[in-house]
């Protein structure tokens, strides 16, 4: 691979880093080419339990290629705007849990990745925002969708209607990262957060995350109903009769599909 690399240790974490650092790991369309095949990948390898996201450098992803799209005709924008959309759209739908680790600036597009992320943990040096409307465009991965949902609607439009960037603490008290850590620790707490999630029954946590994905995009009966679904799932399983044993025991689990 050209500008990422994707380490996968003993417990099931896999680490994915951007390794563009002297563009700031901006997005241009070969980053995002590459970025979705390994995508593909991640999700069929039962190997990776948990995908841990983040950035060589200074930044996380500065934003997307601004020197590759100022040329680009209106059509050729819709192209890459569907491309980032794409990928990103396959980086929430992995059936693995997944983690950004913000380690510098999150920007623009570098802040719709992270946003596609299941969680955000970021240094408490890193820098957040979407300043697209400074250029002249808006943004085009995600942001006008996936930020409002997060964070609501009138603190996503006051972020994107004035291009405001925010420091990693503003970032908490909105809800947008889930977490600080020191700069020299994030990859730490980062990766200890992904080993906790991967001492779990791996199946369990796909069903989980499947619960929440499709339930916020349905009415609260519907999401219900595809709670019971998942819920039942589960006793289908034998982590499900493991873990229920163990309590009942006194034991720590030992989960067959971990």
């Amino acid at each position: 691979m050209e500008f990422l690399s994707l380490e996968v240790a003993d417990n099931g974490i896999g680490l994915l880093t951007i390794e563009r650092p002297d563009a700031l790991n901006a997005l241009n369309q070969a980053v995002l080419q590459e970025l979705d095949s390994v995508l593909t990948e991640v999700a069929h390898a039962s190997t990776v339990k948990v995908l841990v996201v983040t950035g060589q450098g200074r930044a996380f992803v500065a934003g997307a290629d601004i020197a590759e799209m100022r040329q680009m005709s209106s059509q050729e924008a819709e192209e890459f705007s569907r491309l980032g959309q794409g990928v990103f759209a396959k980086l929430a739908a992995l059936p693995q849990p997944s983690i950004a680790a913000i380690n510098g600036y999150a920007l623009g597009g570098g802040l719709e990745l992270a946003l596609a992320c299941d969680l955000r943990i970021a240094s408490e040096k890193a820098k957040l925002g979407q300043p697209e409307i400074g250029l002249g465009i808006i943004p085009g991965f995600g942001a006008t969708q996936r930020l409002p949902r997060l964070i609501g609607s009138a603190r996503a439009k006051e972020l994107l209607f004035t291009g405001t960037t925010i420091t990693a603490s503003e970032a908490a008290a909105l809800g947008l990262v889930n977490r600080l850590a020191a700069p020299e620790e994030l990859l730490a707490v980062a990766l200890e957060l992904a080993n906790k999630m991967a001492k779990q029954s791996t199946v369990i946590l796909r069903n989980l995350k499947t619960a929440v994905d499709e339930g916020l995009t349905m009415s609260l009966a519907d999401g219900l109903s595809e709670e019971a679904k998942q819920f039942a799932a589960c006793f289908a399983t034998q982590d499900q009769k493991e873990g229920m044993g163990a309590f009942l025991e006194k034991r720590p689990a030992k989960f067959l599909n971990r």
